[in-house]
């Protein structure tokens, strides 16, 4: 036990649970990111290099792969935008965080994106589902307070 490694910490101080994509071609990371045939593994590799990489063009691959079935993916997307903080994203989580058949995994983990990237759109929105099911008004409420 004492020959193991400390997991290594990323850019945004957490321990991933897969280490970053050593690719660096956020379109070719996109792919695989959204790739319904790849090891998740494989695509949340790729979710975390597109974190780290930043910027409007990782936020959009990030987002397009809301569009996965998987909702522990959705859910990883949502979080590294909120890690990310990155206005852009606002849109897109606000789109998670409104669609009342998305799965209350996801549209919790938008709320907390949404607080922690701190916009007053993202606010009005997470004001508007407060009255939601309990865990999404704390989810909501978490996420309202931050901003």
């Amino acid at each position: 036990m004492e020959n193991r490694k400390k997991p290594e910490v990323s850019p945004f101080d957490s321990v991933d649970p897969a280490p970053p994509s050593k690719e660096g071609n956020i379109s070719k990371l996109g792919n695989t990111l959204g790739d319904e045939n790849e090891k998740m593994f494989q695509r949340m590799r790729a979710l975390f290099a597109l974190r780290n990489i930043g910027g409007h063009e990782s936020v959009d691959a990030l987002t397009a792969a809301f569009s996965s079935k998987s909702a522990l993916l959705k859910h990883e997307i949502a979080y590294v935008l909120g890690q990310m903080q990155d206005p852009h994203a606002v849109p897109s989580l606000i789109d998670r965080l409104s669609d009342l058949s998305e799965d209350v995994m996801v549209r919790h983990e938008a709320a907390e994106a949404l607080g922690a990237i701190g916009d007053m759109e993202a606010m009005d929105t997470c004001l508007l589902y407060t009255s939601d099911a309990a865990d999404e008004e704390d989810s909501v409420d978490l996420g309202g307070r931050r901003i």
